[in-house]
Parts: structure tokens; sequence; C-alpha cells
């Protein structure tokens, strides 16, 4: 008897394919799994470089892997030891899954964030189908509840935990500080700081809201001059955004003064660099970029060094996230909202029918965020 089969974007690594894959329909196998219906999945930088055959390894003993980890799902069903999600519930599950080392000790403690073996898997991207497809099967644990009016937004709610794991990072390290922010006031830990986000892209702008309600002073600085619409919105959310074709870094740091934190958000090494060398005292700079290889770079390696050393700066890298950072992006998320309703919904470009696929995969990148939808 031949199984129930469903629609699911892939790419084929050794033929070089991206094509719609009919891949079998899952079943719940233990109690503590969920059966999901996916509703949205974001297109992403990582997606795209999937489809240029870069990385991306399909599950053991297979010849094609599902793309998509930025996820919307509603619940169907839940087995038997389920205890925190019912049919009907929305959630959003995570990306990465932990190795099976015994030693591994943030693995086992359901850090897999921070796995030692670099032995994990992730949905989408390493050794595991991701979620660009009709259903899928999760464990509990791995699924972060979303409330039913942030229906709207939640697609996002994983590249905003770039964001969180890095800027919770920040935090910790900053406690170094005898001045270190608690919020007593009412205004955010960040109050009285200044940040500098660098791209104006999904994980940018919404790092650049991150930061606005933690309380800092927040500057966009990105390539394409004003007008543009990214850069509507980070003014509409009360960034000042700064084109850095006009300004260099050099007076960027003039218009700020002291910069406190550099949230990077660009994957292109010669700004990160560039921009590094302005970072202030005590500052911290926290890499998200991931980028392809390419030839080596002058870097004013002396000057950074220096002021790494003298100005007492960190440098912080944030991919992946914990459970913790998921239930953050989904507060904020909602905190977005609140504050700003059209600027967090024009992140979201277009919400797409799973026939646009390729354009939106390898097609020119366009907006913000891109979404496919596969449910109502």
């Amino acid at each position: 008897m031949k199984s129930n089969t469903m629609k699911g974007v892939g790419v084929v690594p050794q033929q070089k394919e991206l094509r719609v894959i009919d891949h079998p329909e899952p079943s719940i196998e233990a109690p503590n799994e969920l059966k999901i219906r996916t509703l949205e999945v974001g297109v992403c930088g990582t997606d795209r470089e999937i489809c240029t055959f870069a990385y991306g390894q399909p599950p053991a003993g297979g010849d094609y892997l599902l793309l998509g980890h930025e996820c919307l799902g509603e619940v169907l069903e839940v087995g038997s030891g389920v205890k925190n999600f019912k049919p009907g519930d929305l959630v959003v599950p995570s990306v990465r899954r932990p190795c099976t080392d015994p030693n591994c000790r943030p693995c086992r403690e359901g850090r897999q964030d921070f796995c030692v073996t670099w032995k994990f898997t992730e949905r989408g991207i390493n050794q595991r189908h991701g979620y660009m497809t009709e259903r899928f099967v999760e464990e509990e644990r791995f699924l972060t509840p979303v409330p039913k009016d942030l229906r709207d937004l939640a697609v996002m709610a994983e590249p905003l935990t770039i964001a969180e794991k890095g800027l919770t990072q920040a935090w910790q390290v900053q406690k170094r500080l005898t001045w270190a922010h608690d919020n007593r006031d009412g205004k955010g830990r960040g109050h009285g700081l200044n940040a500098v986000v660098l791209g104006a892209g999904p994980i940018g702008l919404l790092g650049a809201m991150k930061l606005l309600i933690e309380g800092f002073r927040v500057f966009v600085y990105s390539r394409s001059p004003k007008p543009n619409f990214k850069a509507d919105i980070a003014e509409q959310i009360g960034a000042e955004y700064i084109s850095n074709l006009q300004v260099s870094a050099e007076d960027l740091a003039k218009h700020i003064g002291n910069i406190d934190l550099i949230y990077e958000a660009v994957g292109e090494g010669h700004l990160t660099f560039d921009v590094m060398r302005v970072l202030g005292i005590n500052g911290v700079y926290i890499l998200t970029g991931i980028p392809a290889e390419k030839p080596p770079i002058p870097v004013y390696v002396d000057n950074i060094m220096r002021n790494i050393t003298l100005k007492n700066q960190a440098i912080i890298g944030t991919v992946n996230a914990s459970p913790q950072d998921f239930a953050d992006a989904i507060h904020d998320l909602g905190e977005f909202k609140k504050r700003w309703p059209k600027a967090v919904q024009a992140l979201i470009t277009g919400r797409h029918k799973i026939d646009a696929h390729r354009e939106l995969l390898v097609g020119k990148a366009t907006g913000i965020k891109n979404v496919i939808e596969f449910g109502a």
C-alpha cells in the first residue's frame, strides 16, 4: 500500500536541483510528539544560500533536504504524553537539535545552541528536513506557544531570536561594569546608551526594535541612501537611519558619541570591520552574519586590537537560540505590535503560495521578509 504524500520545497544537492517534492505524510510515533499543520514559512538568506548548494545536508540515507526553518504552525494532533498543547494551538518550532554525545553538557541541558561537539543537526539546514512542507511532526520540547493575536507576526519569531540571544549575552558580559543597568527607572536597561545596527534587513530591523524597547538610542547604518522604504520603517519606530555610502564610520562616531553596542546584521566583512574601529569605550560588538568565504580584505588590525584592549571591548557571536530566546521573541513581537503596528507589519513584504518558491529562493532578493503560506 502506497503511503500518503504531501508537497514540500526542497533541494537535491547531488543533482543541484530545487523543486517541489512529494514527501511522505508524517505521523506521531512517540508520546511526546505533535503533528502540526504548517501555516507560514519565512524565506531567509540561509535558504537562498542552500539553494546555491554551498551547504545543506539531507538526512542520512536521503537524497533531498526540505527547506525552511522560520515557521508558524497549528497543532493538529497530540501524543498521549503531551502536556502543554492541544489541537488548534499556534506554535513556533526551533531549529537546532542536540547531538547525542553524553558528555556534551550544553546539549544534555537543552542548550544545543552552545553544542561543543559540532555534531548537532538543524531543521531545514543540516541532516533534518525543514518546515517548508504541508505538515510535520515535532517533539513538545522544541515548540513555543503563540497567542492567537500574533498569528500575523509569529513567523518572524525565529529571526528575532538572534537578537534576543545576542542581547542576553551582551547584558551578561556587561555585568562586569559597575553601571550595569537594571531598569529600575522603567526606561529600559539600555537607557542612556547608544546602539548602532548594521543593515536594514529583517535581522537588522527586528534587532533595532528589540534595542529600542530595551531603552537604547538606536541608529540604523545601512547602504541605501534615503529615501527608501527600509529607512521609512527605521524612522517610524524611532531609530535614526544613516547611509554608509554618505557617512563614513568616523563621521558616524562623531555624530553619535560613544557607541556602546553595535549589532551587525549584514554578513559583509568590509563594513563589519570598518565599523568595529569606532566601537566605544567598554562597548560590545554582536556579530550575527555568516558570510560565504571570499578573498582576503584589508582590515585595520592594529587599530582594532588596540581598541579592544585599551577600551575594554567585547565581541560576541550569536547563532541559533534557546527556548527562553524563543519565548522572549514571542513576547517582544507582541510589544512591537503595540508600539509600532504598521511598521512591524511592513517587515513582511509579501505572502506567497508554494508556486512562487523558485522566484523567492533563487530569483533576485526583494523586500524585507517574504513568506510562503501553506494554510489559511
